[in-house]
Order: C-alpha cells, then structure tokens, then sequence
C-alpha cells in the first residue's frame, strides 16, 4: 500500500488523461444539453406556425414563379424565394392592396380566380402581371403571381409597327393608285402620260424601299447570330455606301466626302453593316441643305472602329434625340414626303449596332447640322496588321 499522498502515486501521464477524459465528459454534456434546448425551441416554434396542408412548402421551396400562402388573418406564412425578391411581401403581408383583396374575395367564397394588375414600383414603369389565387384550405389561400410586363410592352411595339406599317403603306399604294387613273384619263396627252409614269416609277421605288426595310428590320430583330460572319472591309463599305448616294447628292449640289483613317477591318456581316452605313449617309444627304457637304470619316478607337456621318442639315432638337431610333419617328413628318424618307432607317443602324455588339450615337445642334457615329469592334486580323 502506498504510504505517499495519492497524486504523489499516480503518474504525471495518468493525470493528464484523467483531466482530458473529465474534460471531454464535461464538454460533451454541455453540447448535448445545447442540442436538447435546441430542439425543444424549434418544436415550439413550430407548434406556434400554422399547419399548412401536405407538401405545400415543399412545391413553394422550388417553384419559379412568385407564389405566396397567406392565412386568414391576411398575414403571409410562406413566400417563395421569387416572391420575396419581386417584392410582393411587405412586412409580413402582401404588398399589393389590389391582390390582398382578391385574396379576402377567395376566402370568402372559395372560387378560384385570376386577374391582371398593375403594380407600382418605386423608380421605373408600374409592372403588369397575372395573378391566380386560389384557396387551399378553409384558412389559407394561394397566390402566383406572373410578370408579364415585358409580353405587354412587346404586344404594344407590335400593335404600333402593324399600324404604322399599314399607315405607311397606303401612302404609295394609294398614290401609285391615283396616278394609274391619271394615266388612263390622259391617254391621248403624251406629255402627261410621261410625267404621271414618272412619278408612278417614284412612289414605286418609295414602295419597295419601304418593304425591303421592313424585311430588313424584322430580320434583325429576331436575335438571331450574324449569318457569315466575316472580315468586313469599312473603305469599301464607305465607298459603295457613298456611291449608292451620290445621284441625289449630285442632284442638289451636295458634296460626299471621305476621309479618316484608311485600311480599318470589323468583323461582321457586310451586307448589315453596309445597309447600317448606307442610311446614315442617305440620312444626312436627305436633311441637308442645297450646296452643301457630307463628310464620311472613319478612325480607331480602342477596340472599336468609329464611322462617322457629319452633316449641316437642319439638325434634331435636343428633347427628341432619344426618340430618332424609334421606328417611324421622324423630326420633321412634314417633309418625310419630300425626302423619300420611310422612318426605318435610324432603327435599323441602331439593330445592326446592337447585332454586332457596337453602338450608335447622335451630337445634333438645330439649325447647324448633325454627326452620327456607329462604332463597331475592330476585327483581331486588322489589330496584327496595322
């Protein structure tokens, strides 16, 4: 029997175990009285929620579309992640006076119902969506709420084009009409036949232009990717846009000129980038005055190829800027008829900016001219050979 004091019997390694095991069962306890409490707050918590029906946060935990349960008291028990980022609950109820009455109007009668509402946002145009709300038990109604406000944008810029195509349309058609019946009654006037037949030939062209453009415009709207993408030469692009433009240049007195930095390549489809070009410079010669000049220059810029139309027109005043890429906007509707104009041709430049990954922007002073400049990226072929 040992005769010291006990700790002077066991070892320094014995005590230290010891001391690691106490520890260890004191620890232990600690964390498992944690778990313990933690389970039991979670159990009243939920015997404090509402029992909603079977598999219902389940189907709200992976739905897209922005769905809500709310209770009978009108406050929201469950959103889906897209309902709290639409921003539909506010405060633990809905945020929409009008939905929040179309859910009460459910509750009462049991009767699904959908709709379509206009919610106001902070910044930015009110969103339209559709809503369906439907009960799911004596206590709880459903709402999903479906933003639809780019469908009824996209509806209204066709309602437009329909009706500004048809309005567009029946100006040619119904002159080149009239003109025929002129030509029939002047038939033994070989002077007056030969005139109307003149102007026929003119709204013919105006016709077809028009038509080609619309084809045109409606291709590059599809958000389809460039068909034959391909090193695009900008002179020859430049000098064939020029060209196309120099007989009612030439007509009025009107100088094209070119100038810049030769020998510039994009990337692209030439056939868009040239019609692109060719408006623009159509466009300037079209709003400039008798005896003046066009100039048509390209330079680099960074990674951007810069095609810019200089013209001492009329100008654009400064509130109606934003508005000259619309389809059909014109500055001045008055001389539309004078210029041959159809109001495709700024939104076609913009499409084929956007196509191509570029831009296009306007400078315009009224009364002083005009400069448009697409800016198209550099192909990497030019970069290496410059």
């Amino acid at each position: 029997m040992c005769r010291v004091a006990y700790h002077q019997c066991v070892s320094p390694t014995t005590q230290a175990f010891l001391a690691a095991l106490i520890g260890a069962v004191v620890a232990g306890g600690a964390v498992l009285a944690w778990h313990v409490s933690q389970r039991q707050q979670e159990a009243a918590i939920r015997a404090d929620e509402p029992a909603l029906p079977a598999g219902v946060a389940t189907v709200l935990s992976v739905l897209r579309s922005s769905a809500v349960v709310v209770d009978d008291a009108d406050d929201v028990v469950k959103a889906s992640a897209p309902a709290l980022a639409f921003g539909l609950v506010r405060g633990g109820r809905l945020g929409s006076p009008e939905l929040a009455d179309l859910v009460r109007q459910v509750r009462r009668d049991g009767q699904i119902r959908e709709t379509e509402l206009t919610m106001p946002r902070p910044s930015g145009m009110p969103r339209t969506v559709t809503a369906r709300v439907a009960p799911l038990s004596s206590r709880f109604v459903l709402a999903l709420v479906e933003d639809r406000t780019r469908e009824r944008r996209v509806e209204a810029v066709r309602r437009d084009f329909v009706a500004n195509v048809s309005h567009e349309l029946k100006t040619p058609v119904g002159a080149i009409k009239l003109l025929a019946e002129a030509v029939a009654d002047a038939s033994d006037d070989p002077q007056a036949v030969e005139r109307f037949a003149t102007r026929m030939t003119t709204e013919s062209d105006r016709l077809s232009r028009l038509v080609q453009q619309i084809i045109e415009l409606s291709r590059l709207q599809g958000d389809e990717p460039l068909e034959g993408p391909a090193i695009v030469d900008v002179d020859d692009v430049v000098k064939r846009s020029v060209d196309i433009t120099v007989t009612d240049a030439t007509s009025r007195n009107i100088s094209v000129v070119r100038g810049g930095t030769p020998g510039l390549t994009i990337f692209g489809n030439e056939e868009q980038v040239s019609a692109a070009v060719t408006n623009l410079v159509a466009n300037a010669v079209a709003y400039s005055g008798d005896d003046s000049t066009v100039l048509v220059s390209t330079k680099p810029n960074d990674d951007m190829v810069e095609i810019s139309v200089v013209d001492q027109g009329i100008g654009i005043p400064h509130d109606e800027l934003d508005r000259i890429f619309e389809r059909f906007y014109r500055v001045d509707p008055a001389r539309h008829r004078s210029t041959g104009g159809t109001g495709l041709g700024l939104s076609i430049v913009k499409h084929v900016a956007a196509t191509h990954g570029g831009d296009v922007r306007v400078w315009s002073l009224e009364g002083q001219g005009s400069t448009f400049t697409l800016s198209l990226p550099r192909s990497e072929q030019e970069e290496f050979t410059v």
